[in-house]
């Protein structure tokens, strides 16, 4: 088997910024649009990741310092898990709690518990600053990865927007393209079909 000189495939997929007599005015357009294309997906896909992780890390950061731990107890047994369930051990269910604040406020709501534990069982609970309970802040290393996902979420959703709308600009071009060989053809048919003797 033959093998392909190297190089040869580069000069191949340049051919369109080199200087030769089959290339037109729409193939220098076209390299350009890939060119831009490429290079703005790749950029802004990483400049809009880049913002969103760190719009998410913000929020995150900013939701746990709204919240804080406070002893409660639960003042009615937590239920158990639906038999179809099957009680992972993970599981946690809704259970009524009381919990007094620092100036002697005792406060009564809902929080996620073990399920089966009896009333007074001391659980810990989170609130905010108006003493309602908030789901449990997520550490730092679940934070990072949470605000990680995000940006490269939108990373690729940003970059794949750039790379769809350059597929659209080619589309078009594309079109342009077959419309002036239609037009050109209209011109030099008719003298193709006069030199082949009327067999073109």
């Amino acid at each position: 088997m033959a093998r392909t000189p190297s190089g040869k495939g580069t000069v191949v997929r340049m051919w369109r910024w080199r200087s030769n007599p089959l290339r037109r005015h729409s193939d220098v357009i076209e390299a350009w649009i890939v060119l831009v294309t490429w290079t703005l997906a790749v950029v802004f896909g990483l400049l809009a990741g880049v913002v969103a992780a760190r719009a998410v890390g913000t929020g995150l950061s900013a939701q746990a310092a709204r919240a804080h731990a406070v002893p409660a107890v639960l003042t009615v047994d937590a239920p158990s898990p639906p038999a179809a369930v099957g009680g992972s051990g993970g599981e946690r269910v809704w259970a009524a709690v009381r919990w007094t604040t620092s100036d002697g406020t005792v406060h009564a709501g809902k929080a996620k518990v073990l399920p089966g534990a009896p009333a007074g069982t001391r659980v810990t609970v989170w609130t905010d600053r108006t003493d309602h309970v908030v789901p449990a802040p997520m550490t730092g290393t679940q934070a990072t990865l949470e605000a990680a996902l995000a940006g490269a979420l939108v990373a690729s959703s940003a970059g794949a927007a750039v790379w769809a709308a350059g597929r659209v600009a080619r589309t078009r071009l594309d079109r342009r393209r077959m419309a002036e060989w239609d037009a050109e053809w209209q011109q030099v048919g008719p003298q193709w079909g006069n030199l082949s003797g009327g067999r073109g």
